[in-house]
């Protein structure tokens, strides 16, 4: 048979045993000197007013944690300065715990005695801890094809539910678990995740961001007609993580900054090849080169001669033709216009 486990308190001067397990009966239940109020619940933080019922023929009493003694009548046993004593009367015994934690959670005895017998309340206190995160992944860098995995993880009480998602498509949710896996990502998949932990108490958030690497690629080149003297500009648009460098070539020689009166402007994803006084050997083919660290990407430009025609030319090109005079001039008008129409298909063989 085993030994019995008692509850040790302190009455007056001597110690008074009274055995731990005895038979619980319900509250009210008049054959009982022991009773079990219903639980109590709080939140971590709250404060919590412990209550025990006196009577008149009570001598002595007590309040218990675990075996240890919180207060035995007006002694305060505790060293714990958030336990305190409310009231000690002929109506009630009453302490109080602030800023609860979970180390507060489990029962609580108040032993009561009285002139003929001993009698014990118990009432178990639960302690509810709001969710928080308190593992999560860091922000992820990957080139694109690779798998990723996110973690989340939080604690609290009740247990919290944790679920992801992908911030720029709202209401996808990814996963319903605290782990994330991404198999063989795209450069769809990047952006900002969300992690959201819940339970009853509360809810916490937290982001992570991933960053997916790709090889350039570059918009199709468009040509671009230019007269003589004056200003032009080829453009190259290339989309690529990290933003490309990018190079700049006429037939095969590459062309630096202030290249023959050409400038290079590059602004994120855009670079723009500057003519500020177009000559005639500026007239030609042109590529554009997007590098970074995974690949490369090109594309070609055009620029050819626009002619425009003179305020004379026009007046005498219908007049050449109505009248007959000029047929020359006429025909060597028209030779002209046909020409700068064929140059960019010419200029590219």
């Amino acid at each position: 048979m085993k030994n019995p486990v008692y509850w040790a308190v302190l009455v007056g001067m001597s110690v008074l045993l009274m055995e731990q397990g005895l038979p619980v009966r319900s509250q009210g239940d008049p054959q009982s000197d022991n009773r079990v109020m219903d639980n109590i619940t709080v939140r971590q933080g709250e404060t919590v007013f412990l209550r025990c019922a006196q009577g008149d023929v009570v001598t002595h009493t007590a309040w218990l944690n675990r075996s240890s003694i919180l207060y035995a009548g007006e002694d305060k046993w505790s060293v714990d300065p958030r336990v305190s004593l409310v009231a000690l009367n002929q109506d009630e015994f009453t302490i109080k715990i602030e800023n609860v934690d979970m180390t507060d959670e489990g029962q609580y005895v108040c032993a009561v005695q009285t002139s003929s017998r001993p009698r014990t309340t118990s009432v178990h206190l639960i302690v509810q801890v709001p969710t928080k995160i308190i593992n999560l992944s860091r922000d992820v860098v990957v080139n694109e094809g690779s798998n990723v995995t996110l973690l989340c993880q939080a604690s609290g009480k009740p247990e919290p539910s944790i679920s992801w998602k992908l911030i720029s498509s709202p209401g996808d949710i990814t996963s319903d678990d605290e782990y994330l896996e991404i198999p063989a990502i795209s450069r769809q998949k990047a952006g900002t995740y969300e992690c959201t932990a819940v339970n009853d108490i509360d809810a916490d958030t937290q982001t992570v961001d991933i960053t997916v690497n790709y090889a350039p690629s570059v918009s199709e080149g468009r040509d671009v007609g230019v007269t003589l003297g004056q200003r032009g500009v080829l453009e190259c648009e290339a989309d690529a993580v990290p933003e490309a460098d990018f190079e700049w070539y006429k037939d095969d020689r590459r062309i630096f900054n202030g290249f023959d009166g050409m400038e290079i402007v590059n602004t994120g994803s855009l670079s723009k090849l500057m003519f500020f006084n177009v000559s005639e050997g500026d007239y030609g083919n042109y590529t554009c080169v997007a590098v970074n660290k995974l690949g490369s990407s090109n594309t070609s430009f055009l620029l050819f001669v626009v002619i425009e025609p003179t305020s004379s030319t026009l007046l005498q090109g219908p007049r050449a033709v109505q009248d007959g005079s000029g047929g020359a001039t006429g025909l060597q008008s028209h030779g002209a216009l046909l020409f700068v129409t064929l140059l960019p298909f010419l200029l590219r063989f």
